[in-house]
């Protein structure tokens, strides 16, 4: 029995992690726990140092040292403020009349709305509470179907997860040890065409199923004109100050995500402030959410490292990276594998915990098969959007629930979802497919040549350089 645990604590390490997880203990402390246990053992077999564990000091230092874990204070505070500061109220007005007359209007301006936002707030929760609560009733008084109606609000508040400044790519920078703004210059192009493909299922909708998705009836199409304009602006305007001020600064190298999140508070703490929306209370809201969220997280970061750290002492990263690369099909077979299985794992654990319990078992392996880590981390990024839309962790769900009638079903709302899931996956293959979608934004390297360097050298004045040498190889013997 001891021979056999001496040879399998990796798999058994992580055996019992899973088994706390699903069981339902708070992430945290089931970690931690697992970690310091098999730890001891560990120690008693002679498999790790009794001094190994002193590592634990570093490891947590790093975690409360690490600036870039800064941004998700500051951004889950900026989407708390914006929430309520009346910012979706006036671009689903404006967009709900833009594309009101037209079959699917109010879906397409929920996805389009859900993006901005997205690209404003980097909060799921703020996405979907705030358009939940104002087109959820405009829908169902129109006659929207209540699954359809559930299910893109829901889905369209997740693209937050994938659009910048999302906070799922500043943990997945941090945890693949990459910037963050190349992660966010990566999602362009599958944040757009997630957006892309929720339109076009709007689109189908209108044929296939027409009585779902109707057309405003005229009486409810109030703006017209300049006035229609200018509510569009309204809400256009202040969004693409504060994109600018989140995004372009990052985009433009004039400030980290850690300070573009703290001028994106500022932008929304004036926002609210023009709208007649900035009181005491809404503040006090705001840092209490914050301060919620920021502890959460800093506790699930605490137990993934002291797991971790044991994980790897008794030789549980070779074991992973093994398992990991001898599966057939290479690196293809690897990514297939991995998808299924966030998909699969993501049924019992939110993003927070896949995100610093799986993904640092994952990368060595993605890295050692040749794999670019920021597109693997876009990939997993994408496939963990579904982690907010099935149950019994989908929390876009949850908010809908919270916010909708009592005449809805909670049968209606999961079964609501199940197309955009579906649409989620859809992007999955396809960035799998086509990864240029992800890297075609990225810098490429500059390929520099010695030889015209030193050419362009010897062409200055004033420089005397030795002359060449030629390079006849290795001696012969």
């Amino acid at each position: 029995m001891i021979d056999f645990v001496t040879h399998n604590m990796a798999p058994l390490m992580f055996a019992g992690m899973m088994l706390f997880m699903v069981i339902g203990y708070p992430a945290a402390f089931s970690l931690a726990a697992v970690g310091l246990f098999f730890g001891f053992i560990g120690i008693e077999l002679g498999l790790i140092r009794a001094d190994f564990l002193g590592n634990l000091t570093f490891q947590l230092f790093a975690i409360v040292s690490n600036d870039l874990l800064l941004a998700i204070p500051f951004f889950t505070l900026m989407g708390t403020i914006l929430e309520r500061c009346g910012l979706a109220e006036d671009l689903l007005e404006g967009f709900g009349q833009l594309f009101g007359p037209i079959r699917g209007g109010l879906s397409y301006a929920v996805i389009l709305v859900g993006a901005v936002l997205g690209a404003i707030t980097g909060t799921v929760a703020a996405s979907v509470i705030a358009m939940g609560i104002i087109a959820m009733p405009v829908m169902m008084r129109y006659g929207y179907s209540i699954r359809h109606t559930t299910g893109v609000i829901a889905a369209s508040g997740t693209i937050t997860q994938l659009i910048p400044p999302s906070l799922v790519l500043v943990v997945l920078a941090d945890q693949l040890g990459k910037s963050v703004g190349d992660m966010y210059l990566g999602a362009v192009g599958p944040s757009l065409m997630q957006v892309a493909l929720f339109a076009a299922y709007v689109l189908l909708l209108t044929y296939i199923r027409p009585q779902d998705v109707p057309a405003l009836p005229p009486e409810a199409r109030t703006l017209h004109g300049w006035a229609l304009a200018k509510r569009c602006i309204r809400g256009m305007v202040p969004s693409a100050v504060l994109i600018f001020l989140v995004l372009g600064t990052i985009f433009m190298g004039l400030a980290t995500p850690t300070e573009a999140g703290a001028m994106g508070v500022v932008g929304g703490l004036a926002l609210a402030w023009v709208n007649g929306r900035l009181s005491w209370d809404l503040v006090y809201q705001g840092m209490s959410s914050t301060m919620r969220i920021t502890a959460m997280v800093v506790f699930i970061l605490i137990g993934a490292r002291v797991f971790s750290l044991v994980f790897q002492g008794v030789g549980g990263k070779e074991w992973i990276e093994h398992l990991l690369t001898s599966l057939p099909g290479g690196a293809v077979g690897f990514l297939i594998f991995v998808n299924i299985f966030v998909f699969i794992i993501a049924f019992f654990l939110d993003f927070f915990e896949i995100a610093f319990i799986i993904i640092p078992l994952l990368a060595p392996a993605a890295e050692k098969l040749g794999i670019d880590l920021i597109w693997f981390g876009i990939l997993i990024g994408a496939n963990v959007q579904t982690s907010f839309m099935h149950p019994p962790f989908g929390f876009a769900l949850f908010y809908i629930r919270g916010i909708a009638p009592r005449t809805v079903k909670s049968s209606d709302i999961y079964l609501g979802a199940i197309p955009w899931v579906v649409l989620q996956l859809i992007l999955v293959a396809l960035l799998i497919a086509f990864p240029q979608t992800v890297t075609f934004m990225l810098d490429k390297p500059p390929k520099v040549d010695p030889a015209m360097i030193e050419q362009q050298l010897r062409n200055l004045p004033g420089l005397d350089l030795p002359p060449p040498t030629l390079d006849l190889g290795p001696p012969k013997l």
